[in-house]
């Protein structure tokens, strides 16, 4: 039974495996935008512990506090008993001074190890949020690569006469020919808006040729 269920573990990871591959062939950006996702997500999860350890510190510094103050007031009012010579409320002020003095020091143990711990973890924090800003400035420079080489390849096709697609020919050939007829309209139009002036200039020049020649 426990190598049928290693085979379809093992047969379920392949199939994953084989999924992630494909994803990452046909769009590789997208991939790497979901596994950021996730690091994000994870930083995340680690700043709302940290928040977390910082509230705990604050709950461990004032039961610390509190019971240092209780102590101090425990043994100063079980020497006003003993010199009064209350004895019974002498011997209730002490053992109350001994609880808070336990507590104290029982407290001032976890609140050492909860500062320790919160050291960690604010290093572990800073340590994945610059991981996690180094991996976005990659992610970056590689979208920026990948657009170079995506517009290279598509200049390349429409440049090189060898690889240029069919329609990418003819859109540049009607192109090319409608900038000819456009041309030739406006030559045309031009000699015929300037054709009556023009004739009527040399006319002039003609007559006025002859006339010197007389």
């Amino acid at each position: 039974m426990t190598n049928l269920l290693t085979r379809i573990k093992d047969t379920i990871m392949a199939d994953l495996h084989a999924a992630v591959d494909q994803k990452e062939k046909k769009n590789p950006i997208a991939l790497l935008n979901q596994y950021l996702r996730q690091c994000e997500q994870e930083t995340e999860k680690v700043r709302k512990l940290l928040e977390r350890q910082y509230a705990l510190k604050d709950e461990f510094t004032r039961e610390h506090s509190q019971a240092v103050e209780l102590a101090e007031k425990r043994k100063y009012q079980a020497e006003i008993a003993s010199k009064a010579g209350e004895m019974e409320l002498y011997e209730f002020a002490s053992a109350e001074h001994q609880q808070y003095s336990s507590r104290v020091e029982r407290l001032g143990a976890s609140l050492e190890q909860v500062q320790g711990q919160l050291g960690e973890l604010e290093r572990k924090y800073e340590e994945m949020k610059h991981k996690l800003k180094d991996m976005q400035i990659r992610r970056l420079e590689l979208m920026g690569r990948e657009n170079v080489t995506r517009a290279n390849h598509r200049m390349n096709q429409v440049l090189d006469s060898n690889t240029t697609s069919n329609s990418a020919d003819r859109r540049f050939q009607e192109i090319d020919n409608y900038l000819d007829r456009l041309d030739h309209q406006v030559k045309s139009s031009y000699y015929r808006d300037t054709i009556d002036a023009k004739i009527a200039q040399l006319e002039k020049e003609m007559k006025l040729e002859e006339s010197k020649s007389i």
